[in-house]
């Protein structure tokens, strides 16, 4: 049974950095596709990046592309979102989600078979 544990949120100052883990387990994740999304209160859940386990190209949402950082472990089958120059618009519970089927639309929530809980992420102004 597919496990995604995420941890690392926190409460942080604009303009501070955090990384994000997703712990997975249960899975054969070197052909699965890894995202990350996060959902602020009263608004959509919304894509934040994602990439294939096996390599490849990397997809950031423009509101944090060239701030936020994607990558993974694979020693630790652990995915990673670093999080630097932090916003109070950033503020909202981070999810992973693996996509097992490597689907076309990675920025469609609906195409990821497997959730983790979420981690708050609060950045004060």
């Amino acid at each position: 049974q597919v496990q995604l544990v995420e941890s690392g949120g926190g409460l942080v100052q604009a303009g501070g950095s955090l990384r994000l883990s997703c712990a997975a387990s249960g899975g054969t994740f070197s052909s699965y596709r890894m995202g990350w999304f996060r959902q602020a209160p009263g608004k959509e859940r919304e894509f934040v990046a994602a990439f294939r386990w096996s390599g490849g190209s990397t997809y950031y949402a423009n509101s944090v592309k060239g701030r936020f950082f994607i990558s993974r472990d694979n020693s630790r089958n652990t995915v990673y979102l670093q999080m630097n120059s932090l916003k109070p618009e950033d503020t909202a519970v981070y999810y992973c989600a693996a996509d097992k089927y490597n689907r076309v639309n990675y920025l469609y929530r609906d195409n990821y078979d497997y959730w983790g809980q979420g981690t708050q992420v609060t950045v004060s102004s």
